[in-house]
């Protein structure tokens, strides 16, 4: 062998080494642009997915807290309305003092005062009612006057125990009653 065939021959086998490396670094390229854009689109479609799930999340809390609003829209507007109609229950029982039942009542109330409270009562009311009381009560009626709407408030002498018939204490006792009347 010559020189000549012999470098030919190692030219021949570099080129085909070089050929066969230049393929393998196409296909590897290839593999590597394949593998990269595989990992793009995936993490584009955990962002995506993510993104979703934050908006839903988003449009969920932001749903509940405009429904939890309006119920609470609600829920003052109807208080609203029936602290309006106490208030007007109070004024027509301030009103109802002036009529003529009202006398009536108050015998009522001291009936059952006396029962339950006994006989020997210290009996105060409204200044406006101060008469019809001492009508009512007799000596049992002290002067003082109470700052309630009407009815009347009886204690035992020692003050031992008390029985509150005011018109304030009544319908605040009741008030549930009454709010679902008028609810």
């Amino acid at each position: 062998m010559t020189l000549e065939t012999l470098v030919e021959e190692i030219r021949r086998l570099g080129e085909a080494e070089l050929v066969s490396i230049e393929r393998s670094r196409a296909t590897e390229a290839a593999r590597i642009a394949a593998e990269r854009e595989r990992r793009v689109a995936e993490v584009r479609d955990q962002a995506a997915r993510a993104t979703e799930l934050d908006v839903a999340r988003e449009r969920a809390q932001r749903l509940a807290a405009a429904k939890l609003e309006s119920r609470k829209m609600l829920y003052e507007a109807r208080e609203k309305r029936l602290e309006a109609a106490i208030g007007d229950t109070r004024t027509l029982l301030a009103e109802y003092t002036g009529s003529s039942a009202y006398p009536a009542v108050l015998r009522r109330m001291y009936s059952v005062a006396t029962d339950a409270l006994g006989k020997q009562l210290k009996v105060s009311g409204r200044a406006d009612d101060a008469g019809l009381l001492a009508k009512v009560a007799g000596k049992s009626f002290d002067p003082t006057p109470q700052p309630i709407l009407g009815g009347l408030i009886a204690e035992t002498p020692d003050g031992s125990r008390r029985l509150n018939l005011s018109f304030n204490e009544l319908l605040r006792l009741r008030e549930d009653k009454v709010r679902e009347l008028l609810a």
